[in-house]
């Protein structure tokens, strides 16, 4: 396999500039955004990370940031991808106090308001049922980012399967979590998702080349990518 085109979009990726962990500066967002086309991709959903006090980002922000890229975009030929942000949520208390607060969250999808969530990877957060329980409450549809990388859930496989079958919760695996790029363990449980037919979304959680060159040289050609791109992917949908 050579291309993930029939993906149509990436909904998790880190690519606006400065606002995160991903790309620093321009240049490497568009370095990354021409990889990523390259790869078959032609709409991006860039989703930045708000996690408490270390990545204030605002809607406001993330959507400013979004304007300057396009127009990078646009004037360096690289137009022909739609780009759109949402934004990833790190689950703590401050994301609480936005949920009731009424405070505007950055969605993807739509009327379908898709809300990306991730959590600590070690430490297991007691209050997810509330977290998810208010979202759901408030009309958003919750995500959870690359569950194959909680370790904390790891032995624990009906743990998820109850998140997704009994709490509507949708799951988001990381495509290069089939190379092994994250640990043997996030390999196992995306392939387990795969296997039970519990994966929603796929995601390149892209911030860097090291990312888009796992993704060419490595995922694609992993036994587990075939049969994942057989699932019923909302990807297409977007």
């Amino acid at each position: 396999m050579s291309s993930l085109a029939t993906l149509g979009a990436d909904m998790h990726s880190h690519l606006l500039p400065g606002l995160d962990d991903g790309a620093d500066s321009i240049e490497k967002s568009l370095e990354l955004l021409r990889a990523l086309r390259d790869l078959g991709f032609r709409k991006l959903i860039m989703t930045p990370h708000i996690m408490g006090d270390f990545y204030k980002n605002t809607p406001e922000s993330i959507r400013a940031t979004l304007e300057y890229m396009r127009e990078a975009a646009a004037n360096t030929g690289l137009g022909d991808v739609v780009l759109e942000c949402a934004a990833e949520y790190y689950l703590d208390e401050f994301l609480g106090h936005k949920l009731s607060d009424g405070t505007e969250m950055l969605t993807f999808g739509g009327d379908k308001r898709y809300l990306l969530l991730e959590t600590s990877y070690m430490n297991e957060p007691l209050n997810l049922f509330d977290i998810v329980f208010e979202m759901q409450a408030q009309g958003y549809c919750p995500v959870l980012a690359h569950p194959e990388r909680y370790t904390y859930l790891y032995g624990r496989f009906a743990e998820l399967e109850k998140l997704r079958r009994d709490q509507n919760v949708l799951l988001q695996v990381n495509l290069n979590s089939l190379a092994g790029y994250y640990s043997p363990g996030a390999k196992k449980v995306a392939e387990q998702l795969i296997d039970a037919g519990l994966v929603d979304f796929v995601g390149t959680d892209t911030h860097h080349l090291r990312h888009t060159d796992t993704l060419q040289q490595r995922a694609l050609a992993q036994p587990h990518m075939e049969k994942l791109l057989q699932l019923p992917l909302l990807n297409r949908t977007l």
